[in-house]
């Protein structure tokens, strides 16, 4: 069973950080109605989704994905780039700490989860503002013995590696080559984005469908004429907090619960497979 733990927006998220983008109004009442679809989407693909409650000291805190890399084996928690946002960390420890084990990086690590990518054994690991070199080494060392191997790219054109590559699976990545180093993903079978559509690298996959943005037409009929499963949801307002398709979730398969197993008071089920 996939779990997809989720934080629904609040009025703050006017006050997000932003670094590639330019700050426009966001209409709130929307991008809370954008993230409800969202979820919606996950569960009717299969995922129990968990929403947390909002934190409203917090702009950023929708983007649950960069507080916490979740492998199948063991959870690391970030220290994450940008200090005001560190809290946010601590704030899902208990959560994650239900469903895996978990380790701390330490300072002066930087890294942000929507800066790792995971394709198999595989990490990609973004060197961008966000994430740094230490960030990297740090899981490196928590994961190598677990058998994975860390692969940094540079990211130059964008917030997160995330946000300019996805691993469709089979050894397929989606890459925006404008935004970031794709000679990193050596090995693997590479599918820029289309014209037009520089934020459609940005997808995930939910039991064998790639979910990505419904401003990218042109890249989701060309992923569909290539045989995926294809669909697309409206997350227009969030991008407006340079959010993306995977930030707004930490996804993960059940795994048994580590044998020091925490709970989260704010936590509920919204939906369930």
């Amino acid at each position: 069973m996939l779990i997809a733990i989720t934080r629904p927006p609040t009025e703050s998220i006017a006050d997000c950080q932003l670094t590639h983008i330019g700050r426009d109004p966001i209409d709130v009442n929307l991008a809370i109605e954008q993230h409800k679809k969202y979820r919606e989407l996950l569960a009717e693909l299969g995922a129990e989704v968990v929403t947390l409650d909002p934190l409203d000291e917090h702009p950023d805190a929708v983007f649950v994905e960069d507080a916490v890399i979740t492998l199948d084996e063991v959870a690391i928690l970030c220290r994450m780039g940008a200090p005001t946002r560190r809290n946010e960390t601590n704030n899902l420890e208990p959560v994650i700490a239900a469903y895996r084990q978990t380790h701390r990086m330490t300072e002066p690590a930087m890294l942000e989860g929507g800066d790792v990518i995971g394709a198999g054994r595989t990490l990609f690991v973004g060197k961008s503002t966000r994430t740094n070199d230490e960030g990297a080494n740090q899981l490196r060392a928590f994961t190598e013995s677990l058998g994975y191997s860390v692969v940094q790219v540079d990211v130059t054109g964008c917030l997160h590696l995330s946000t300019g590559a996805s691993y469709l699976g089979e050894g397929v990545i989606l890459a925006n080559p404008e935004w970031i180093d794709a000679s990193a993903f050596e090995g693997f079978d590479v599918i820029h984005v289309e014209q037009g559509d520089p934020w459609a690298a940005n997808t995930m996959c939910v039991n064998g469908v790639i979910v990505m943005p419904e401003s990218s037409p042109a890249t989701a009929a060309m992923l569909k004429e290539r045989g995926y499963a294809v669909r697309t949801v409206d997350i227009s307002e969030l991008m407006k907090a340079e959010g993306s398709m995977t930030c707004m979730r930490q996804l993960f398969t059940r795994q048994p619960a580590p044998s020091k197993a925490k709970t989260q008071g704010g936590a509920h089920t919204t939906a369930q497979a």
